[in-house]
């Protein structure tokens, strides 16, 4: 069963519609604070990807983009063989995914400690940094994602 407070209202869910977009926000904020780590340029896939997440966001796009967006990302990241840009494009493709379902704003989370984990970086620092950037965003989202990754990702 789907955590309610990552429910969409009109779905009988806890989360409104500005909150929903303010974690897409902070999906793409992440997903695009990974792209540093990068030694190959990002993908023109990726790239459209992203600016479709960036204008669901704004309300400038609807869902149907987004998903299609997302989907087109996960298809492209099967062709990829280097483990660090795989890590990257799942990430864009779970960020870009959080139009559809909200929960989906944690994927970024969960492959970018993965990507910097294996790249030999501390990836708890790389937590505090995605929780900061929430914290920016919009601080009452905090505990509920903080809950969100303690019961689903297992992490402390």
């Amino acid at each position: 069963m789907r955590d309610p407070a990552f429910k969409a209202k009109h779905r009988g869910g806890l989360l409104s519609d500005a909150d929903h977009r303010l974690l897409m926000q902070w999906a793409l904020a992440m997903t695009e604070h990974l792209a540093l780590y990068l030694t190959v340029p990002v993908d023109p896939v990726l790239i459209d990807a992203l600016e479709v997440g960036k204008q669901w966001s704004e309300g400038r796009v609807g869902t149907g983009a987004a998903m299609q967006a997302s989907r087109a990302v996960h298809k492209y990241a099967q062709s990829i063989a280097d483990p660090v840009n795989k890590l990257f494009c799942r990430s864009v493709g779970h960020a870009v995914a959080t139009a559809h379902m909200a929960d989906h704003s944690l994927g970024p989370v969960y492959y970018g400690t993965k990507l910097v984990k294996l790249l030999g970086f501390d990836d708890k620092q790389e937590l505090a940094w995605q929780l900061a950037k929430l914290q920016e965003l919009r601080p009452s989202l905090i505990p509920i994602v903080e809950q969100a990754l303690e019961k689903k990702l297992r992490l402390q």
